[in-house]
Parts: C-alpha cells; structure tokens; sequence
C-alpha cells in the first residue's frame, strides 16, 4: 500500500480508537490524564505489539510522534465533548468498528510490508485491530470484548484475511483494503444490529459413582 494511503489510514484509525478509550475514560467519569491515558493506549497499543512482535523497533508511534499527539489532541477534546452523544456506549461500540475494520487493514499491510507470510499477516492485522481495545477495557475495568461471545474477533479476521487474499491475487491496494475494511465493518455491523453471537461452551452433568464403576467392569 502506498506509503502516504498508510499514514492517512493509520492516523484516521488511530484517532478513532482514541476516541473509544477517551469515551471509556467518560463513563467512569476520570480526569482529563486519564482520558489520555485510555486514549493514548487504546489508540496505539495494538500497533505496538505488532511492531514489537514483528522486530521493527522503534515502534510506529516513537518513529512517527504525530500518533501519539494525535491521542493527547482527541483524548483531550474528548474530555470536552464526550457529554454530546446520547448514548456513548452505542457510539463507543459503532467507533470501534470503524477502528477495527482500519486496524485489521493497516496491521496485515506493515506485516506483509515487512515479510511476513500470509497467515502471519492476518495474525498480525487481528491482533492490531483487538490489542488495543483489549487495554482500554482492562484499564477501564471492563470485560475485554474479544472476551464475550459477541461476533469481534471473527469479524478482524474476515477483514484481514479479505486484505491478503486480495493481495496475494494482485488486486489493487486500494481495492484490497476497501475490501478488507468494508467486509469487517459490515460484519460487525450486522452483529451489533442484530445482536449475532458464537457459540459458547456449556459445562456438561458429571457422571455418577454409579455411571464410573460401570465403566470399570
């Protein structure tokens, strides 16, 4: 992907996860550090394991510092602002689409950039688009939604895997992250509206005494 479609995507993603974790920061009424901080971490937090993980240090975000501004500057206003929305859970949840549809893009393109075969660049573009979303639920003391039964990750991974299979065919950049983006937000989309979710594991009756020496005859 063209370097300058990258940095577009990257800092429109960056500042959208900011907003989440600024709006998490909201709904436990923090002070303004604390809105950055949630911004900050959620914004960049997945691109840094991915970077990290992918051995391209320094991180994006120390090589590029307009990233990191970007999450002070909207956490900030955030603070501001985040009384406006009706429902700031229905806008953190609709926002963090959008930031996971980006993220799943962004992080299998620098994966694929950097080496990577195609299994590891869909890895790498689920987990930039979930890492960050992961820390600003845990510093909110919330449960991480890649953690409850809702359709999310699977969502990052469709996205994702769009991407590199475009890319791997010769489609164009564009066309490939449009794909990519579009197949995420609308699954994901589709989930929040119509409340889709997977399967979940459902513990099973022990048996009996009677039921085990039955067993051992």
């Amino acid at each position: 992907m063209p370097d300058s479609w990258l940095m577009a995507l990257d800092w429109f993603g960056v500042a959208i996860f900011a907003v989440t974790g600024a709006l998490v920061a909201s709904r436990k009424r923090m002070d303004i550090f604390g809105f950055i901080l949630l911004g900050a971490a959620t914004g960049i937090g997945g691109g840094s394991l991915r970077d990290l993980m992918l051995g391209q240090l320094p991180v994006f975000w120390v090589q590029q510092p307009a990233s990191l501004a970007i999450c002070v500057v909207v956490s900030a206003a955030t603070f501001f602002l985040a009384h406006i929305p009706e429902s700031r859970y229905r806008a953190l949840l609709w926002l963090d689409a959008a930031g996971l549809s980006l993220f799943c893009v962004i992080g299998a393109d620098r994966a694929l950039e950097a080496g990577t075969g195609g299994f590891i660049a869909i890895a790498m573009g689920v987990m930039t688009a979930t890492f960050g979303g992961v820390i600003r639920d845990i510093l909110g003391g919330e449960s991480p939604l890649v953690l409850r039964k809702e359709v999310y990750v699977t969502a990052a991974l469709l996205g994702a895997t769009a991407y590199v299979g475009l890319t791997a065919l010769g489609a164009a950049s564009s066309l490939a992250a449009g794909a990519g983006f579009a197949l995420c937000f609308i699954v994901r989309a589709l989930a929040l509206h119509y409340h889709w979710s997977l399967p979940v594991y459902r513990a099973r009756a022990g048996r009996t005494v009677e039921e085990v020496e039955k067993l051992g005859k």
